[in-house]
């Protein structure tokens, strides 16, 4: 991108990324893998590393093959609520990343300590003003607001809310952005109200370097916006985040998961942390079927409402040079629009 004016709203984020375009492609259980996070970064885009539940051994593998696959930055992200997540934490002092994204939940200040005492930039989830603020008090380096139009686990604000709450009232610390955006041309008005980067996930799911199986793709291809719809909670007694998926047989199971689960709370055959955990197993299961078996009638679908702006296959490299073209066209619309 060589655009005087794209470059003056890009500088932020590819300044704080270390990287040519500050497109992040989130982290995804079972695709964000070191083939697709290293894809990304070597067309000049940044992508985070899933850490999930994966077994210490083998997040420090991928860890390794990512380096050996790219000299670009990455990021690991570490969901706070897995049960493998005080074993990462004790990862990440050995492996020294660069870049360390807190997800799932709001980590301890402690536990960003931990993180920033191995020289890491750190990334925090927020999805109110007072939240971000804690995270910065905390020691977090940049914020990043996911609206409730993102694929996976989702909060139950809209991306426009988080805009008004937190993006616009927060000036001195960078703030990236997700949910629901899967262009360029958006992207541009993002950057324009002050975002220092886009986070996208959807449309990265299915490039050709995704590892996620042809049949899973297929139906991402063949979905609405509208499709892509948001688990209930039934009950207040056993909380538990929003998914976001697209509609199937395995969203019907989850329903019917939740109630077994909850007349077994009833009956004292379980406790409430228990069944969060085998909401949590499930969703791991159902999200391996579907992505790397191919089950889409009873897999998990993970998908953000963009799944409805998706046409085409296109390898990593597209997608970026798309993301890039659009946003420099749109900026320079803008301009001309006020000139």
């Amino acid at each position: 991108m060589s655009d005087k004016l794209t470059d003056r709203f890009l500088k932020q984020g590819r300044e704080f990324l270390g990287c040519d375009y500050p497109f992040i492609c989130g982290a995804m259980t079972w695709i964000s893998d070191p083939k697709l996070v290293a894809s990304v970064c070597n067309a000049g885009g940044f992508a985070c590393l899933a850490g999930g539940n994966t077994p210490p051994d083998i997040l420090e593998q991928q860890i390794d093959e990512t380096k050996k696959l790219t000299d670009g930055n990455f990021a690991v992200n570490l969901i706070t609520i897995a049960p493998a997540y005080k074993d990462h934490l004790e990862l990440i002092k050995r492996k020294k990343l660069k870049y360390i994204v807190f997800a799932g939940s709001f980590p301890r200040e402690n536990e960003i300590k931990i993180a920033k005492e191995t020289g890491a930039k750190v990334m925090c989830f927020a999805s109110t003003l007072s939240i971000a603020q804690r995270m910065v008090r905390y020691g977090s380096d940049a914020i990043i607001l996911e609206g409730m139009e993102a694929g996976g686990h989702v909060g139950h604000v809209s991306l426009t809310i988080l805009l008004q709450q937190v993006l616009f009232e927060l000036h001195d610390i960078p703030v990236f952005v997700a949910g629901g955006i899967g262009t360029g041309k958006m992207a541009a008005h993002m950057f324009l109200m002050g975002a220092a980067g886009v986070q996208l996930g959807t449309r990265f799911a299915v490039a050709e370097e995704s590892c996620a199986d042809r049949k899973f793709k297929e139906v991402f291809f063949r979905a609405n916006a509208r499709d892509a719809v948001s688990t209930p909670q039934f009950d207040s007694r056993l909380p538990v985040v929003a998914v976001r998926a697209l509609r199937n047989k395995g969203m019907e199971a989850f329903g019917q998961l939740q109630l077994d689960l909850l007349k077994k709370m009833e009956t004292g055959e379980i406790h409430r942390e228990d069944a969060q955990v085998e909401v949590e197993k499930y969703w791991m299961g159902a999200l391996r079927s579907a992505v790397i078996d191919g089950d889409v009638k009873s897999g998990s679908l993970m998908a953000g409402q963009s799944v409805g702006l998706l046409t085409k296959p296109e390898t990593v490299q597209e997608i970026i040079d798309d993301l890039v073209a659009e946003t420099e066209k749109e900026i320079n619309h803008v301009k001309s629009m006020l000139a």
